[in-house]
């Protein structure tokens, strides 16, 4: 059976609102972990709402699993499992009590869901958790439980919205490991949206970046940080007046880039054995230097040289991708 996904032009326009996703096309091969990376508000959620049949897009298609996402609707829901934002979890219910309603909706026999939910339960770590109430939960535990039921019936698909916002460092290594194995050991597809470059760097075999609706980069994560290539340094003087100076002397060693407020950067001509050389041209100017940061290239700057900002803090202030009045489609579940 296919469990990859393909998407040609999909595009979603909100009434009275933006163009949330802009047409975009991307596939993902069968056991592929895709990383979709961008800041919030960049349609990352909007597009896994479309592949996952919870909202109609207004253009284009996509085929999740051999199914379309509009005429095969209900055959997606049964291919993929979704661990979205916000995990519906009822605080009122225990581990186990989610496991034994999961399983039956999912229709497995009834002498099999018990043995299921279990080894669920154990294979995220809450076993000795699994008979407390959610209410409890730490949002660790929650977000392990929610990826414990979009596992239930064995998904070929699955979809993970920014799964490890707000986790600590030791449950995000633990996702990550499941994410992993499930994708190295059960063939399974996974579609990782997130805002952190390590973790996208880290999981994922190939990384496609959104922004402002718009893919505008993709690759596996060597592959783009290569098209950059250079190095950059970024200087930040001592007196913020004297960043036009500072830019001066860095410009005879490369191109300028964007940087931080009160700093500057350029791409290197060459590698880091120019910066003996810079630090000489900025003492023989007489500017004192507050920081001065030289770094291989990473994500965040493909990010930075395809849109000309950072990712970190680019999507500040913003909450979902949907304007008021604009929800998934009642009753659509994956």
């Amino acid at each position: 059976m296919e469990n990859n996904i393909e998407v040609e032009g999909l595009a979603r326009k909100f009434k009275n609102g933006p163009l949330a996703v802009a047409g975009i096309d991307l596939h993902v091969d069968p056991g592929e972990i895709y990383g979709f990376l961008g800041p919030n508000g960049a349609g990352k959620s909007t597009t896994v709402h479309m592949l996952t049949t919870l909202l109609p897009p207004t253009g284009g298609g996509a085929r999740v699993a051999g199914h379309d996402i509009v005429s095969e609707g209900p055959a997606v829901r049964a291919a993929i499992g979704a661990a979205l934002q916000e995990a519906a979890l009822d605080p009122h219910l225990t581990a186990r009590d989610h496991m034994r309603l999961q399983t039956a909706l999912h229709g497995l026999p009834r002498e099999e869901r018990i043995a299921r939910g279990d080894a669920l339960i154990d294979r995220v770590g809450l076993s000795d958790a699994a008979d407390r109430k959610v209410s409890g939960y730490s949002g660790g535990m929650k977000r392990r439980l929610d990826l414990a039921l979009a596992l239930v019936h064995g998904p070929r698909v699955l979809f993970l919205d920014e799964p490890t916002t707000g986790l600590d460092p030791q449950s995000r290594a633990a996702l990550w490991d499941e994410v992993a194995r499930l994708a190295g050991q059960e063939g399974v597809t996974v579609f990782l949206t997130t805002q952190y470059l390590e973790e996208a760097d880290q999981l994922a075999d190939r990384v496609g970046i959104i922004d402002d609706g718009r893919i505008v980069a993709e690759g596996t994560p060597a592959s783009l940080k290569s098209e950059i290539g250079r190095p950059s340094l970024e200087v930040t003087p001592n007196q913020p007046d004297e960043c036009g100076q500072v830019l001066g002397v860095l410009e005879r060693f490369g191109e300028r880039v964007p940087s931080a407020p009160d700093s500057v950067a350029v791409r290197l001509d060459v590698g880091a054995e120019a910066l003996t050389d810079i630090v000489r041209g900025l003492d023989a100017e007489g500017l004192r230097i507050a920081d001065i940061d030289l770094h291989a290239p990473s994500l965040d700057d493909v990010f930075l040289e395809k849109t000309g900002r950072h990712l970190e803090g680019a999507g500040e202030g913003g909450g979902g991708e949907m304007p008021t009045g604009e929800q998934p489609l009642e009753g659509a579940t994956a």
